[in-house]
């Protein structure tokens, strides 16, 4: 059965590398496919068909609720209820909000922002609303998080914001539909006021309720290099342990008070069962929490009518049901990370002898799926703990055994004896804070994590190599594991040759970070937008891409200007990774740093890669025209960024630096603004492309229609980062080859935006 549903797992897998959703014609060859696998009794093949058959189904009806183009940043009057808990940071509320009737052309599942912090919102809360959507859209880079295939996994077919004129009517305080939430969110409210002042409160509501938002980076960074960062998630392993002291509790009582004809097993299980599923709902129900209580449930099942059920037939039926529910699951890494290190016990404890030695036997444990695993973390993170097996000995019992049940007993006293549950969270945040001592000096160990990149072609012949290692004595062929293994242990970058460049212009929404690459050196130039602690493109964006690059180190940062849009992430990233120098014309904004001021004539070559500062020269009053300005030549090519320079500071360029102006691309200045790119300036750089990072639907309308005109009448092409991703820029001795990471990762969830 396991292997069958594996087969039906990987059908699923497959299709979600597609490009397009398929034709009824492809459909009907894969249903006739099917039908000559079943005949004869190939069932292996049938079962990947099948996967495949019930993916394309799923999609179909997912990319059915999209919202309709002609309805995009129009007014629109809606009525539903607030689904899930509502995240509310310093600048707007954020929520996913329900539809009471479908609309032609309107999806049912909307996130919303609202630009209200002092509203008071709830879970379950039914408004009247007038709001502003557009379709889903998210930024595109290679390395980074998909959010635009995130928002098609969870039914979200439009995006937008609530506009307060007219004025949004709440309708009634409660739907009956977010019941579990609604108290998930008054738990979370109640946390807030007695852990005001703690650092620990989001890990503690990240195994109370399942909510994470509120655990900062250094906390993320340290439990993610420490292998530990699957105790901040409701586990199985949780479930399983909550499950059994309910169980005990039951029995323990029903032997000395029960009065139904009923056996004390079957009590203890019907309790184990009722606590596991109040705990999951607490947990929101995550990927893990699913997993475990399926198979935790076929368990008692098997225990009530006395039938032996494999663990491993609990597992398959845990993963088949899932996948069943939906498919798209197979995109989240929780998915994976779950069922493997799961399944790695499985396969590595099932139907072997066993030392009985509880030490040895739960350190082989440890080491085994951390060495299994790694390749799906190099694979989602470009990080994998060497330290893990050591931080989890210690971790896992202490999180397990004291800390959840300690947090779990405070929240039911939350709302009968606040004093104990004070008392009780106070004591958790204290083990906590000494774990994470423990945990920091575990991983100041020498070589305690390795940041590494790996394709899916490298993980899936890892994948083969671990399974050749843990395989059982007496397996043939086992010394091939080195040879599978191999190639996710060398570095997969490619090498840029000397005397050339390869320059990436990220899609960072309504801002700009550019990424500029030689054999040896590596040169960020801005660094996007910041907005509170919920959303920095220099964490987000910037530190995935240059890792996965495998940058270890910034030769330098320029930050054009000051403005939060170019500036934002430049801490974020100056935490992440040594930066050795930094050039701003923001001085004051980055004094901690000791940055040198840009000034026009500064030049140094890297690689035989020539790059020159050709402004600021003289300062303006208005602080984009001081924007650094940087060319970057090659014998054959040349590109020249811009920053936010408007038309004075083009004009000054034009005056003084009229014979270093002219340049194959044009990063184009200020995304486009009717401001910038004058017809004096494009004559003189005369760029063969103008490349414009600018938002989906940003609300300055950038690129603006005029300076397309301009662009136009000097033969200019252009690309805009909204529509195609991030864009690749490689010279060669040809010159420069142009690519566009919206087209090379294209994905059937993706909506065109052209």
């Amino acid at each position: 059965m396991l292997l069958k549903v594996f087969c039906f797992l990987i059908g699923i897998a497959i299709f979600q590398y597609s490009s397009i959703l398929p034709s009824i014609l492809i459909v009907a060859v894969l249903i006739g496919i099917a039908g000559l696998c079943g005949w004869k009794a190939y069932y292996y093949a049938l079962s990947v068909i099948l996967g495949l058959l019930w993916a394309i189904a799923y999609a179909h009806y997912v990319a059915s609720m999209p919202l309709a183009a002609e309805y995009e940043s129009v007014p629109i009057e809606v009525t539903g209820y607030i689904s899930g808990i509502p995240i509310k940071n310093s600048l707007y509320w954020r929520f996913d909000f329900i539809l009471h009737k479908k609309l032609s052309g309107i999806p049912k599942k909307l996130r919303l922002n609202w630009y209200q912090t002092q509203q008071q919102l709830h879970a379950g809360q039914v408004w009247q609303l007038t709001v502003k959507l557009k379709r889903p859209h998210g930024m595109l880079n290679p390395h980074t998080f998909d959010y635009e295939g995130y928002l098609f996994t969870q039914g979200i077919g439009a995006t937008g914001y609530v506009r307060n004129k007219p004025a949004a009517k709440l309708l009634a305080d409660f739907h009956t539909a977010e019941f579990i939430n609604f108290w998930r969110q008054n738990i979370s409210q109640r946390l807030d006021i007695y852990l005001a002042d703690s650092a620990q409160l989001g890990i503690i509501k990240a195994l109370a309720i399942g909510v994470r938002k509120q655990i900062s980076e250094s906390q993320w960074n340290l439990y993610r290099q420490t292998g530990t960062v699957h105790l901040l998630a409701i586990s199985g392993l949780h479930i399983g342990l909550i499950a059994g002291f309910a169980y005990w509790i039951g029995n323990f009582i029903w032997l000395r008070t029960g009065i139904l004809q009923l056996s004390a097993i079957n009590v203890g299980i019907i309790t184990a069962f009722s606590v596991s599923i109040i705990y999951a709902s607490l947990a929101g129900w995550a990927i893990s929490t699913q997993r475990a209580v399926i198979m935790l449930i076929c368990g008692m099942l098997s225990l009530i009518y006395q039938r032996h059920l494999k663990i491993s037939h609990r597992f398959a039926l845990a993963l088949l049901i899932i996948l069943l529910i939906n498919p798209l699951v197979v995109l989240n890494a929780g998915f994976w990370l779950s069922f493997t290190a799961v399944g790695l016990i499985l396969y590595t404890q099932s139907q072997r002898l066993h030392t009985s030695n509880k030490f040895i036997l739960s350190s082989k444990i440890h080491l085994i799926t951390a060495f299994g695993l790694a390749p799906i973390l190099l694979f989602q993170f470009q990080t994998v703990s060497i330290s893990a097996p050591i931080a989890n000995f210690i971790a896992v019992p202490i999180v397990s055994l004291i800390i959840v049940p300690l947090i779990l007993l405070a929240v039911v006293n939350l709302f009968i004896f606040p004093a104990l549950a004070t008392q009780l969270l106070n004591i958790t945040a204290k083990l906590l804070t000494w774990l994470e001592f423990i945990l920091n000096k575990i991983n100041q160990l020498p070589f305690a994590y390795w940041q590494h990149t790996a394709d899916i072609t490298t993980v899936l012949l890892a994948a083969i190599g671990i399974g050749l290692v843990l395989a059982p004595k007496g397996v043939p062929a086992r010394w091939l594991a080195g040879i599978f293994m191999l190639p996710i242990l060398l570095n997969s970058n490619e090498k840029i040759p000397p005397n050339n460049f390869k320059l990436t212009l990220l899609d960072v929404g309504q801002g700009l970070a550019t990424v500029v690459q030689t054999a040896q050196h590596t040169l960020v130039f801005d660094t996007g937008v910041r907005h509170g602690n919920s959303f920095n493109i220099g964490k987000m964006v910037l530190l995935p891409f240059l890792r996965a690059e495998g940058v270890s180190k910034l030769d330098m940062l320029i930050i054009s200007h000051a403005d939060n849009d170019h500036i934002g992430g430049a801490e974020a990233l100056i935490s992440g990774l040594p930066v050795q120098q930094i050039y701003t014309s923001a001085l004051e904004k980055l004094a901690q740093y000791n940055p040198i001021a840009c000034a026009n004539g500064q030049t140094w070559r890297w690689d035989g890669v020539l790059f020159q500062m050709l402004a600021p020269s003289k300062k303006f009053s208005k602080r984009n025209n001081n924007s650094c300005v940087l060319k970057i030549s090659t014998a054959n090519a040349s590109i020249l960024l811009t920053g936010d320079i408007e038309a004075p500071a083009e004009k000054l360029l034009v005056q003084t630096q009229a014979a270093q102006l002219a340049s194959t691309i044009l990063i184009a200045p200020h995304h486009g603004s009717k401001t910038s790119s004058s017809m004096e300036f494009l004559r003189q750089v005369a760029p063969e492309w103008a490349l414009i990072p600018a938002g989906y639907k940003n609300k300055f309308k950038f690129p603006h229609a005029k300076v397309l005109r301009r662009y136009q009448r000097q033969n200019i092409q252009w690309l805009i980062t909204a529509n195609t991703g991030a864009i690749t820029v490689l010279s060669d001795t040809q010159g420069l080859e142009i690519n566009t990471y919206r087209q090379q990762y294209q994905r059937y969830w993706q909506i065109s935006k052209e």
